[in-house]
Formats: C-alpha cells, structure tokens, sequence
C-alpha cells in the first residue's frame, strides 16, 4: 500500500512503482469510481490490448434452471 497526499488543487500523485506496476503512461484515462468510502482508480485500456485477458479462465460453471 502507497500513501499519497492531496495537494491544495486537489491533485495526487501516483507512485512510481504503482506506474510501473500498472504500466501507466503520461496522458493515459483512469476512471475515477466513488466506492462507499473509497476512490477506485480503473486505468483505460485500449481495446487490442485487452485481446486474450480471459484466455485460460474456467467456463465450467452451473446454470440456474430457467425462470418462469
């Protein structure tokens, strides 16, 4: 866990290893998400990047028996 703090114009500044980790670059979208008493952060990704994420990921699951 980092620690940052807000400057009067209400800005932060995100860690570098954070950066790294993320792979975050200058002028990237990151969108902001009220949650209780949290704020998300959710980097934009492009969508070609995204190709193969769930790549591995287990399908088999239960349905539910159909509603009427």
């Amino acid at each position: 866990m980092e620690l940052v703090k807000i400057s009067p114009k209400y800005q932060i500044v995100i860690p570098k290893k954070v950066r790294a980790e993320l792979r975050l670059k200058p002028g990237q979208r990151i969108q902001v998400i009220p949650l209780g008493d949290r704020i998300v952060l959710v980097p934009e990704r492009k969508i070609g990047d995204m190709r193969g994420f769930l790549r591995g990921i287990d399908t088999d699951f239960e349905r539910e028996r159909e509603r009427l």
